[in-house]
């Protein structure tokens, strides 16, 4: 039986009519002017603006790093209670509510829009650097293998470095996108709330959430996800300006970046326009065919007994260091570095991500018990990362570690050194192709495989900052999805002509610092509506498997 719940409220705030037809006129225009003044700002003096977005890094890493890694790990411990309490069995939606895609399909876009470009761009490149001992940018490559007294370049750093990247794409990321998720499909999809960041306050702000408290915390999400999804297209469109230049010589210019920031978000936006349930999903899916053939190229190509162990070495590794790891707070000025230049950067790239992807995977798992949520939106897309990440990068290092003419001397570590990291990809594929033309064809995958995971993260983006201004309306106005698509593209282009790498860092960690307060809030909302909530019974379990809207058969429990 259907409990009772809250009723929605919020469509009195949407315009029927005008410009902003379908969307809050207020938050509209608020969220365009935000983004406006950045890029203004941005433009008029890229020099300074370049300065002053690294100070404001500078000062979170000095100031808060204790605050950022003290949020990620209450929300992994959240996760943790709620996955395993009485209330896993609750559904994100009406007791008689079945969810609308697929394991696949769910599987497929949780991956894609989690995950995407950075793990082509950083999982060569950053297990390469943990493995490096030169401490080339001044402070140490990898404090938690220095720590363990493996300083010299071996299988044991080796297994440190990849250890140390799966601890940043992980359990502890994982747990802020699915308490994020979890939060809005609670109360979107069981208490009939808007499908927006707001209505996750509803038990601490009551119906505060449809006044100006309520448009601020939206508001933040707008922020966080156009920056968030900005970081990740600057990112993707580096690798790729990189891989055309192995393909055909174009060179790796600012100018050729812009120009693919343009053309992909235009493609981006069409998808967007087409809707999750053709364009995304179609799009996701074959993300995920291609990124199995791009896997087991490096697979076979390279040691492939030995990189079934190197995985095996790693996932316990990572398993038995994982408390010790998330706790860690840095004290010695080398470390304070590495720890504000890596791991900081990271907890801040995913809190930015937090409302985009929060948003879109309650959007796609409508029907799901709360267990089932949970395992799999942590679970499932972490143990495809540590299988891309240990078998893309065990082939880098084991090349390093065999190098004819010494540890390190095989040209993938001097790659890192010279901040090339994207081309880390390409130079790996280039020593494991057995000819010229399977290094071209492997190439042509993996630039194409940029190119769809920066389409699939660039709609997804688009579609939740509209669903949010128009208050958790699930098809938001065509028109504005086109408009946001561009705005989105825009502040990635800003970003990379403002300092590239660097100001794109800085935009995550900025953008995370509103965001973590409010992931924290909700995860604390959450609880206590389920503790409170006398409609929160545990519904009966008994049933295992049923059929998808789509026609396609599930597994209803995956911890089954």
């Amino acid at each position: 039986m259907t409990q009772e719940n809250k009723p929605s409220g919020g469509d009195h705030l949407v315009s029927n009519t005008g410009v902003f037809k379908g969307l809050h006129n207020g938050m509209s225009i608020a969220s365009k002017a935000m983004i406006a003044a950045f890029v203004l700002f941005t433009i008029l003096n890229v020099e300074y603006a370049g300065k002053v977005y690294g100070g404001i890094r500078s000062w979170v890493e000095g100031a808060l790093s204790w605050y950022y890694i003290s949020s990620v790990v209450i929300l992994f411990f959240v996760c943790l209670f709620l996955m395993f309490s009485r209330f896993g069995s609750i559904r994100l939606g009406d007791d008689d509510s079945r969810p609308e895609f697929s394991n696949f399909s769910w599987f497929a876009m949780l991956f894609s829009a989690g995950v995407s470009i950075g793990i082509l761009f950083f999982g060569i490149a950053e297990p390469l650097f943990y493995f490096d001992n030169s401490a080339a940018w001044g402070y140490p490559n990898n404090p938690f293998a220095d720590a363990a007294g493996h300083t010299e370049m071996n299988m044991e750093r080796a297994v440190d470095a990849v250890r140390t990247t799966n601890f940043h794409w992980g359990l502890h990321g994982w747990a802020i996108y699915t308490m994020t998720g979890l939060a809005l499909g609670y109360f979107a999809f069981r208490k009939k709330l808007p499908l927006t960041f707001r209505s996750a306050l509803y038990p601490i702000l009551g119906d505060k959430i449809y006044g100006p408290a309520g448009h601020a915390v939206d508001l933040l999400a707008v922020f966080g996800t156009v920056f968030g999804i900005a970081t990740s297209l600057g990112l993707g469109v580096t690798q790729m300006a990189e891989g055309l230049n192995v393909l055909f010589g174009t060179g790796t210019s600012t100018t050729l970046k812009v120009g693919l920031v343009i053309v992909i978000s235009i493609v981006a936006t069409m998808s967007a326009v087409s809707g999750i349930g053709k364009g995304i999903r179609i799009l996701s899916e074959w993300n995920i065919i291609l990124s199995i053939l791009l896997v087991l190229f490096f697979l076979f190509a390279g040691p492939t007994q030995w990189l079934i162990g190197f995985f095996l070495n790693a996932m316990g590794d990572y398993a038995t260091s994982l408390w010790s790891m998330g706790f860690w707070t840095a004290s010695d000025a080398g470390d304070v570095k590495w720890q504000g230049g890596w791991t900081l950067f990271y907890w801040g790239w995913w809190l930015s991500w937090a409302p985009f992807v929060g948003m879109f995977v309650a959007r796609i798992s409508k029907g799901r018990t709360i267990r089932e949520f949970m395992l799999g939106a942590m679970f499932v897309p972490t143990t495809m990362a540590f299988i891309w990440i240990s078998i893309f990068s065990g082939n880098a290092l084991y090349l390093e570690m065999n190098a004819v003419d010494g540890v390190g001397t095989a040209g993938l570590i001097e790659q890192v050194n010279n901040w090339n990291l994207g081309g880390t990809l390409y130079g790996t594929i280039e020593r494991l192709a057995s000819s010229g033309t399977l290094s071209w064809i492997v190439s042509a995958l993996a630039t194409f495989l940029l190119a769809t995971w920066f389409i699939t993260s660039s709609d997804s983006g688009t579609l939740v900052v509209t669903t949010i201004l128009s208050m958790g309306n699930a098809n938001p106005p065509k028109i504005h999805r086109i408009i946001w698509g561009g705005a989105q593209g825009l502040v990635a282009a800003v970003l990379l002509m403002a300092g590239g790498l660097s100001a794109l860092q800085t935009a995550a960690i900025a953008a995370a610092l509103p965001i973590s307060v409010l992931v924290v809030l909700m995860a604390w909302g959450v609880v206590k509506s389920l503790i409170e909530d006398s409609s929160a019974v545990i519904i009966d379990d008994s049933e295992k498997g049923g059929t998808a809207p789509d026609g396609t058969t599930y597994d209803r429990d995956l911890h089954a």
